[in-house]
């Protein structure tokens, strides 16, 4: 009997023994979860500014953990490897979330302040987030998710209480923008604005020439995010040629530059990545 996912608005109705659109959440014996619980691709200490985040514990360290699986097609996708590989594809390591939160305070005396959710899309494998972050929060580490924010309300407002901060993923202020990645854009807006009144959120906006580059679309994103927060932290990030984009030139820095100076009159913190 199929059952329907309820992580994403894709709402995969799936078979017994078949996997999701992500790669990762599947049908096993009548319930949804996900295929990928624990089994971690990439694992390092990274600075917290890498997430990034410029405004959460600035010069601190954060163990970082990424495991398999995206539910967007992003043609530019820098972490490709990964996030569109699956159980048969990807080289994976078994970490229980006991064994991640004690990780995590093993390296405290390195400048360690957490656990970060990062490298492919976290919320693919939603349950061992969960249970992890939990586990963290119980040991007074800090919790922090790199999201494309691609989640319906219920799972996402489940999940807040226990994340401390969030970058997310904006990929262009417009449905043509998220027609291209497969994404949804209301619901991305939606997810922000949910956790911009809750946790200390930050924003990424990957800017791809010809896809989200136009000067008012950013007027406009700017505009509506100072709206949810005049504080929140924008990040606009070079694009470099990856993936299904590999012929397409890398973004001029000039443009990101003047992207930066069109934010900066809604928001007080731009950042320029990636120049």
């Amino acid at each position: 009997m199929k059952q329907v996912c309820g992580i994403c608005p894709r709402h995969c109705a799936l078979e017994d023994g078949q996997t999701g659109f992500c790669r990762a959440r599947m049908n096993r014996g009548g319930t949804i979860e996900c295929g990928n619980y624990a089994q971690v691709t990439a694992l390092a200490l990274d600075p917290i500014e890498k997430k990034p985040l410029a405004r959460f514990h600035p010069g601190s360290k954060i163990l970082s953990a990424g495991s398999y699986g995206c539910n967007l097609r992003c043609p530019f996708c820098q972490n490709h490897e990964i996030s569109m590989a699956d159980e048969k594809t990807a080289a994976f390591r078994t970490i229980m979330p006991e064994e991640l939160v004690a990780l995590a305070e093993e390296y405290a005396p390195k400048g360690n302040i957490g656990v970060a959710f990062t490298y492919n899309e976290p919320l693919v494998g939603y349950e061992y987030v969960r249970d992890t972050a939990t586990l963290a929060k119980q040991k007074k580490l800090c919790t922090v998710l790199v999201t494309n924010g691609m989640a319906c309300e219920k799972p996402w407002l489940e999940l807040l209480p226990v994340i401390d901060a969030a970058n997310i993923d904006l990929k262009g202020f417009s449905e043509k923008c998220y027609q291209t990645v497969g994404g949804d854009f209301e619901t991305v807006k939606r997810a922000i604005a949910l956790a911009a009144e809750r946790i200390h959120v930050e924003i990424t906006t990957l800017v791809v020439p010809g896809l989200n580059d136009d000067e008012d679309m950013m007027r406009e994103q700017a505009k509506w995010l100072a709206g949810l927060d005049r504080d929140i932290t924008l990040h606009i990030t070079r694009f470099f040629p990856m993936y299904r984009m590999r012929e397409r030139a890398p973004t001029r820095v000039d443009v990101i530059e003047k992207l930066v100076r069109i934010a900066k009159e809604d928001l007080p913190n731009v950042y320029k990545g990636n120049c």
